[in-house]
């Protein structure tokens, strides 16, 4: 089983591409390869193969590494089960992880992050806490979002070193790491890590 990640940025156009692109890039890059692993297309869409375990720790890490730019944003549909072709391309790879994925994108509409499993009651219980969560994710302030990808980067670095990477004080970042509702984040996404083991 893979995780399939289908996204794009909100308001591509009214940001500097050059800048969102080196650090969408950047952050895709921490996961795979391209173009095997990972793909950019369309301009602002693009594509990433992971480990099922690590797709929605992935997705809020593009979520908190675009969300540093107060104009941005992203939408990203997780597809998860088999893959059945891998191309050198990922763009060119198939199986059901890559149709749970792209159906799961189409349907997004208003909401910027969904899954799709194919396991209907499993997919509405971590879909409804998503939108939950959202409701704090989506409101991420640039200075919370630079905390909580800093903090994703480096997970055994404690706030006080956290504070000296980004020339913070460690109240600032327990305030951003608190605002940003990041421990009920991580709660979700073990949540998430143990229903996927039992797949």
């Amino acid at each position: 089983m893979v995780a399939v990640l289908t996204g794009d940025i909100i308001n591509s156009r009214e940001s500097d591409t050059p800048k969102w692109l080196q650090k969408l890039k950047a952050v895709l890059t921490t996961y795979g390869n391209t173009p095997t692993q990972w793909e950019l297309f369309r301009g602002d869409s693009f594509q990433l193969v992971t480990m099922p375990q690590d797709a929605l720790k992935a997705a809020l890490h593009i979520k908190a590494v675009m969300k540093q730019n107060k104009k941005l944003d992203v939408r990203i549909a997780i597809g998860l089960g088999a893959e059945t072709h891998r191309a050198q391309r990922i763009t060119e790879s198939n199986g059901p992880a890559y149709v749970n994925s792209g159906e799961a994108f189409e349907a997004l509409g208003k909401q910027t992050l969904a899954i799709n499993s194919n396991d209907a009651h499993n997919d509405q219980t971590l879909n409804l806490m998503l939108s939950l969560a959202l409701l704090t994710a989506n409101t991420w302030s640039s200075t919370v979002a630079e905390v909580i990808t800093a903090t994703i980067e480096h997970p055994k670095k404690t706030q006080k070193e956290l504070a000296t990477l980004l020339e913070k004080s460690q109240s600032s970042i327990s305030e951003a790491l608190k605002r940003g509702g990041y421990d009920e984040i991580m709660h979700l996404n073990n949540y998430y890590q143990n229903l996927i083991a039992t797949l």
